[in-house]
């Protein structure tokens, strides 16, 4: 099974849709772990965005493995859903932040907050501060994921939170942020109660704040 988990790596980075797709219906059949299947995604998604920062993939190949991934989902989601007792968690606004388009690690972090029970409010890409801040007051939401993978994209997270404070509302919401190289020191620049290296980290997260 590991042999057939890395092939999927492969298919992907490749930009093989076919194959992946057609791969991933195959494991689902095999009752391979679905959030096995969606931790390979993210690896393959890595190496998709470590090749678009060497300028080896372009826009158009981001594009294409969004779409890869978007198919991916729809096939891995309705089994998650089915292995989990899903009930209403909370609401999480969440948004990749501005200065950064890259919306495939906030996608998977989004699918999989539906998928355990959170209405999510994706606000996209290249969000700016005041959105955020906006969208929070309307939804009352009390978690907030901030999506960046650009080193640049730090000190946008960083803003964020800042004007966040100035609006009030710091002590009302939890804030995760997540993708590239975040890490505890990037965590503690930006000043968010904390941060989540994939997908699973994220809902666990969101979990703990809304007491589930």
């Amino acid at each position: 099974m590991v042999f057939i988990l890395n092939d999927l790596v492969d298919l992907i980075v490749s930009l093989d849709e076919k194959g992946a797709v057609e791969l991933v219906r195959s494991m689902i059949e095999k009752d391979v772990d679905p959030l096995k299947i969606l931790e390979q995604v993210r690896t393959a998604m890595a190496k998709v965005g470590e090749k678009f920062e060497k300028n080896e993939f372009f826009l158009p190949d981001l594009i294409m493995s969004g779409e890869i991934l978007r198919q991916i989902t729809e096939i891995v989601k309705p089994k998650i859903k089915s292995n989990a007792n899903i009930k209403t968690l909370g609401k999480v606004v969440l948004g990749t932040v501005s200065g950064d388009i890259h919306d495939i690690g906030k996608d998977i972090v989004k699918f999989m907050l539906d998928a355990n029970g959170f209405e999510v409010i994706d606000l996209g890409v290249d969000v700016a501060k005041e959105k955020f801040v906006e969208k929070i007051k309307e939804s009352d939401a009390k978690i907030l994921a901030l999506s960046g993978f650009l080193t640049l994209s730090y000190d946008s997270m960083k803003e964020t939170i800042a004007e966040i404070k100035r609006a009030g509302l710091r002590d009302k919401i939890k804030i995760m942020i997540g993708g590239g190289q975040v890490d505890e020191n990037i965590r503690r620049y930006v000043e968010a109660d904390a941060y989540g290296k994939d997908a699973v980290e994220a809902v666990a997260l969101a979990k703990k704040w809304a007491g589930a």
